[in-house]
């Protein structure tokens, strides 16, 4: 889905639409009010005040029949300038309208667009008649702070879309329903990975034991991997001091992200938002030489960020989430190479897992904003020259964007396009010239003078939370066997005659180690065949009297009706090709 704000027809069609649709709201509401219908990537919504009225499905079913009356009778949209006295007597009875021209400087042209019995203030622009707003569709409402503030009064916002063709608007409706089965909050809630209550709080998900089987076999992965290039995992607390976040800078740039701060007894503090505080100290624990870099210091943390209620979502924007996190410790001289090494590691892991939709990003400051950024121009232009220097070495395709930085230095974001939805970003690596300085860190140079090192901030997978609604969504919910809550479950066709050597294939699964369930119900093989398929359980077997006479294992993998007859030795080497492979 391309975004319609960037596509210039697509955006005046869409405008247009959002026009005729307060249209057909005037016309079954009278009393109707508007403040702001504006395109969005994915079509457009207005805001409206209808009083006492509450939508309903219905009701958008009845606007939808007016707005296809209104754009079959075709009339014209007109432009008309008009003045601010003009603008404010047209709109009189409308406050919401009343409000935003008043905010209008003096001088402003202001314009408004009429199609037959309605006129609405808007900049524009729009097509030529609403005939053209003939292929929509009104998508769903909610209620809607005016103007985003909590404390007035809730209006109501209508959703929809429209393009040229039918054709195009039903391919965009299956891709919506395509969405829909894809969405990890419903798939979580199907196959029981999280939860969410409102006694624990929004953003704050609980992995249920199916979940974190999938979390620890990710945190499994990655540890392995990151062992293997050298580095050190360590645990630190969640919280820290406010002293801390203000010897970082956190408490000056990053504030507002944090939760508030708590005192005890004492002392003053906060829920820790990320980790490189901790492991700055970590650091700076014992003295060390230019041998011993670099120091790799990662661990798998836990840190909370505010986000508004409104924006949380499943396990992929949350309050409290898991970073897949690490400080590299280096001289000048290593970033390049341990910078690639970075890199590489983020590419091995998005072969593993078939990402192939993805692209880089330099992200870089805004020379304007000393509030969001350290303000250290000669430490900020050394930073992003060196990143781009090292990007540019190692034959990186990216692009760069003012404003997205970090607030103590420049960092490359991978933009990964999962099945549905936006582009998100999941791993990282920053360069850090400031914090090392903040900490006094130091280590001791090979003419025995003390120097600076520089700090690589890095996160693989991101946070757990969000690599995870990713890859639900990416996969549907259909794991690969290494990954999936229950990797194999076993089927005895009878009971009474088969029970017996299921579970002794059960016992023998287990003891290497795979994930196995045993179904034995008194129920129809069909209709357990069945619920295993829903289930989405990688590995099927069956066993009925020719396995138990002959000792052999018959099962099906997920999406086939094929059975595959072998000996137990040749169906655990199966087992661990497939495990071994990671894909």
């Amino acid at each position: 889905m391309q975004n319609i704000k960037e596509n210039e027809y697509l955006s005046k069609l869409n405008h247009s639409c959002a026009h005729l649709l307060a249209q057909a709201v005037k016309h079954l509401y009278p009393n109707a009010c508007f403040w702001v219908g504006p395109v969005i990537e994915e079509g457009f919504y207005y805001d409206m005040d209808l009083g006492s009225e509450s939508l309903t499905e219905e009701d958008l079913e009845r606007i939808s029949k007016e707005m296809k009356k209104i754009s079959k009778d075709g009339k014209r949209i007109v432009r008309e300038e008009i003045t601010k006295d003009e603008a404010l007597k047209k709109f009189q009875n409308d406050p919401y309208k009343i409000d935003l021209i008043e905010s209008f400087p003096e001088g402003e042209v202001i314009s408004c667009y009429t199609q037959g019995d309605f006129t609405d203030l808007c900049r524009g622009p729009h097509v030529e008649s609403v005939k053209e707003c003939k292929y929509f569709k009104l998508l769903k409402f909610s209620g809607s702070y005016y103007k985003g503030d909590s404390n007035e009064k809730v209006l109501q916002r209508v959703y929809g879309v429209c393009f040229p063709t039918e054709e195009e608007l039903d391919d965009y409706l299956k891709e919506l329903e395509e969405r829909k089965q894809r969405d990890h909050r419903k798939i979580g809630k199907e196959q029981e990975l999280f939860m969410n209550h409102e006694l624990v709080g929004a953003g704050m998900p609980l992995w249920l034991p199916n979940g974190a089987i999938i979390r620890k076999e990710l945190e499994n992965y990655i540890y392995e991997k990151e062992q293997k290039l050298g580095y050190l995992h360590v645990y630190t607390p969640c919280v820290g001091t406010v002293n801390l976040y203000k010897t970082s800078g956190h408490w000056e740039h990053y504030q507002e992200n944090m939760f508030p701060m708590m005192k005890v007894d004492d002392e003053e503090f906060v829920l820790r938002p990320m980790n490189c505080p901790h492991h700055m100290l970590i650091y700076k624990n014992k003295l060390h030489s230019y041998r011993d870099l670099p120091i790799r210091i990662g661990e798998f943390a836990t840190d909370f960020r505010y986000e508004a209620s409104g924006s949380v979502k499943g396990l992929e924007r949350v309050r409290c989430m898991c970073q897949n996190d690490a400080h590299l410790f280096v001289t000048p001289e290593q970033i390049k190479e341990e910078f690639q090494k970075v890199v590489q590691l983020i590419l091995d892991v998005y072969k593993d897992f078939g990402i192939k939709n993805y692209k880089f990003r330099l992200s870089l400051r805004d020379k304007e904003d000393k509030e969001k950024y350290f303000d250290d121009d000669e430490m900020w232009d050394n930073a992003e020259n060196k990143l781009r220097e090292v990007l540019n070495e190692l034959n990186i395709d990216y692009y760069e964007a003012i404003g997205e930085a970090a607030f103590y230095g420049p960092k490359l974001d991978v933009e990964v396009k999962p099945a549905i939805g936006p582009e998100v970003t999941l791993s990282t690596c920053q360069l850090d010239f400031l914090l090392p300085r903040r900490f006094d860190l130091t280590y001791v140079d090979k003419d025995g003078e003390k120097k600076v090192p520089v700090v690589l901030h890095r996160a693989i997978f991101g946070t757990f939370d969000r690599f995870t609604a990713f890859i639900i969504e990416e996969l549907k919910g259909v794991f690969p066997l290494w990954l999936s809550p229950t990797q194999i479950n076993v089927i005895p066709v009878n009971n009474l005659y088969h029970l017996d050597y299921a579970k002794s294939v059960v016992s023998m699964l287990q003891n290497e180690k795979f994930r196995v369930e045993l179904d034995d119900r008194n129920e129809k093989l069909s209709y357990k065949m069945r619920e295993s398929v829903v289930k989405k359980n990688p590995i099927t077997i069956i066993l009925g009297q020719k396995e138990v006479d002959e000792k052999n294992i018959s099962y099906r993998l997920y999406g086939s009706d094929e059975t595959h007859t072998v000996s137990t030795e040749e169906f655990l080497e199966y087992l661990k090709e497939r495990m071994e492979k990671k894909n």
